[in-house]
């Protein structure tokens, strides 16, 4: 597999001292937890979404088992 190139992004031209650095590290501290937070949602919904359909369809209105539900017939 390769190897992911980070993406970093810097400040550039004259105004890069002072306040644009404090909202560049703004920005990658958002940028960093949205990342995050999509990964860890990317992988609940993963492992999440069978046995999501399998209590729904346990909880239906005809009152149905795990054997029926699971089985092709």
């Amino acid at each position: 597999m390769a190897a992911k190139a980070s993406l970093k992004v810097k400040a550039k031209g004259k105004g890069s001292k002072g306040s644009s650095s404090s909202s560049s590290s703004k920005y990658e501290l958002f940028k960093d937890w949205t990342n995050w937070s999509l990964k860890k949602a990317k992988v609940a919904t993963h492992y999440g979404f069978i046995p999501l359909i399998i209590v729904l369809g346990m909880k239906s209105d005809p009152n149905t088992h795990l054997f029926q539900l699971l089985s092709p017939v």
